[in-house]
């Protein structure tokens, strides 16, 4: 295919001739700028810091108003004396008051972020600016093994990961076509974009920075893993060429993308009255009573006693706690768990301040360096159970199911180990050993992967000569 368009190329250069002086069109003037050479990634992470500035900043606002007012005031208030009036039993009340109200109001206070963020993507790409992102992160990824074709899912999965893995059907060669479902749930969904303004808020005061360096962790995480995979040669191989047609910049219609955000934000509605309603209720009642359905305090709850089993595991990269580590388990249900999960943990007020103890007691339980560990593993490690089932049918084998999840688990324990050991040690709060324990194992981890890879490969390739034979 790429020869066939080299070829093309030679002949239209030869045999059609250019008006040079013609008039240029607004989009040839603006693409000057916006695809140049050296401008390009520049514009494009300047735009990106633009959108989830706003959309954390301004989006805040309403997410303040909703999580203390609406669902802390208001309807906790109204539950509560509607309930009382009518005699309800107290763990009916603590369930609607603790697991429904405090879960699901949690999670739903995070829409004015998403909105917005969405509102500004789906501007992006009505106005034709996200077609030449594409054509853009084409130059960047072809040096690393993979095509801008590649870009396009990890664009969609922005919003979901499902159809952005789904979106891998239209790519030609297998081996990309593995790497990108392999790696395109790094970029963060709108699920996981309530637990990076969580952190953000409670660790950093809310700077500008935090989701941002998300966002973009994501995209160094993919050519970093597209490197290594493409040194296997399991994966080895020349990338696919890429040609699109870039379209006319035009000014959004505002019915398309208000329709756009309306799609987005409908469905994190509905996983909210569904998925994680039902998770919500579950980890209440999980934390509420014993092994003996006995009523105790969430410290000696079935959800502790398994919290503090698997706690250990996550204690390397700086999140050795009980809360934190069921709230991770559940997110492989749906991300959004994740501070739903909190959110029914945390149900209380701080009685010092007038502050969602959800933000106090995340503050309390992480430090800046395990804080934004904990948002790295969460955003990088094996995707919800949606996902989960997206990348099955388009491996088309539990084999590569399970190889993608490993992959991405481990990716994701060992940037966590690296931000929480190096970062412990640049505050003041971890050792020098820690730190460079952390970078070895991570170096000899890629070197056996490699070397596991091409032995793989190798042994893939004289099974088809002796079947050939």
């Amino acid at each position: 295919t790429g020869d066939r368009y080299a070829f093309i190329g030679d002949v239209a250069s030869k045999s059609i001739r250019k008006n040079r002086k013609g008039n240029e069109t607004t989009s040839d003037k603006i693409d000057k700028i916006v695809t140049n050479r050296f401008l390009a990634l520049p514009i494009f992470v300047a735009t990106m810091y633009i959108v989830y500035y706003i959309a954390i900043k301004v989006g805040t606002i309403g997410t303040d108003w909703i999580n203390d007012t609406l669902f802390g005031d208001i309807i906790t208030n109204s539950a509560s004396n509607l309930m009382a009036s009518a005699n309800v039993a107290d763990w009916l009340q603590g369930l609607v008051k603790e697991g429904i109200i405090s879960g699901v109001g949690t999670v739903i206070g995070f829409i004015p972020q998403i909105m917005l963020l969405f509102l500004f993507l789906a501007i992006l790409e009505d106005c034709g600016y996200m077609a030449r992102v594409a054509f853009i992160m084409d130059r960047v990824f072809r040096k690393f093994g993979l095509s801008g074709k590649s870009f396009i899912p990890m664009l969609i999965s922005s919003g979901c990961g499902v159809p952005g893995i789904m979106a891998t059907r239209t790519m030609e060669n297998d081996r990309d076509r593995k790497i990108t479902i392999m790696v395109t749930t790094f970029i963060p969904c709108s699920a996981k974009l309530p637990v990076i303004a969580l952190i953000a808020g409670a660790l950093f005061s809310g700077a500008s920075w935090v989701a941002p360096t998300a966002y973009f962790l994501g995209i160094i995480m993919i050519i970093i893993s597209s490197i290594i995979l493409k040194k296997t040669k399991l994966f080895a191989g020349e990338p696919s060429p890429f040609v699109m047609e870039l379209p006319q910049y035009h000014i959004p219609a505002a019915k398309g993308v208000l329709m756009h955000m309306w799609d987005r934000v409908k469905a994190f509605l509905v996983k909210a009255s569904t998925i994680i309603l039902v998770s919500c209720i579950l980890v209440w009642f999980l934390q509420s009573f014993n092994w003996s359905l006995a009523p105790v305090d969430a410290e000696n709850s079935i959800l502790a006693s398994i919290g503090n089993v698997i706690a250990p595991i996550f204690k390397p990269i700086g999140f050795g706690n009980w809360q934190s580590a069921v709230a991770t388990v559940t997110g492989l249900v749906a991300k959004e768990n994740l501070v739903g999960t909190l959110g029914v943990l945390f149900n209380i007020k701080d009685a010092a301040e007038d502050t969602p103890a959800l933000i106090t007691q995340t503050a309390a339980m992480f430090t800046a360096a395990s804080g934004f560990a904990f948002v790295a593993f969460n955003m990088l490690c094996a995707p919800c159970f949606a996902s989960i089932g997206a990348i099955r049918r388009e491996m088309g084998s539990w084999r590569w199911t399970w190889i993608t999840l490993g992959f991405q688990t481990f990716t994701a324990y060992l940037v966590a180990l690296i931000i929480n050991q190096v970062g412990s040690f640049i505050i003041g709060k971890g050792s020098l050993i820690g730190a460079a324990a952390s970078v070895l194992l991570t170096v000899i981890v890629i070197g056996i992967a490699i070397s596991t890879g091409k032995n793989y490969r190798e042994k893939e390739v004289k099974a088809e000569l002796s079947y050939t034979k």
